[in-house]
């Protein structure tokens, strides 16, 4: 599959929300829950068709989506804006950091529930490919 970056630099082709596969789906919101806490999701509404397209969405209360098409950006990165509190929050770290961060985060885990979401490096090739400066006060 083809890389496919949301408007706030997730990978949406790496996400297993996108499988038809309900074990998979089930196995991505059990580690939802235990990293995240995130209790709403269920196999069922778990189902995205990836955040560039007009079908099923994961996360319905996403505000960085909705602006981005607004204002005609293909991500945050591109906005003036960046990085707003649409999007600050949305800015997922490295593999490394998330390994420091959760205690007894398996890498399996971490590929299943996580690698998609490490934005903030991507967001930042984006900025300084388009000679945009990256926020001072964003690591």
């Amino acid at each position: 599959m083809e890389e496919e970056l949301s408007r706030c630099g997730y990978r949406c082709d790496l996400c297993a929300a996108r499988s038809e596969d309900p074990e998979v789906r089930s196995r991505l919101v059990e580690c939802w829950k235990k990293y995240f806490g995130l209790e709403n999701y269920t196999v069922e509404n778990v189902r995205c068709d990836g955040c560039l397209h007009d079908g099923r969405l994961a996360d319905k209360n996403c505000r960085a989506r909705p602006c981005a098409i607004e204002r005609n950006m293909p991500t945050c990165a591109h906005c003036d804006d960046f990085a707003c509190d649409k999007v600050v929050d949305l800015l997922g770290g490295t593999m490394e950091e998330s390994f420091r961060r959760f205690e007894n985060l398996t890498e399996e885990d971490y590929n299943l529930c996580m690698r998609m979401f490490a934005s903030r490096e991507r967001l930042k090739a984006i900025r300084k490919s388009i000679g945009k400066p990256w926020p001072e006060n964003l690591p």
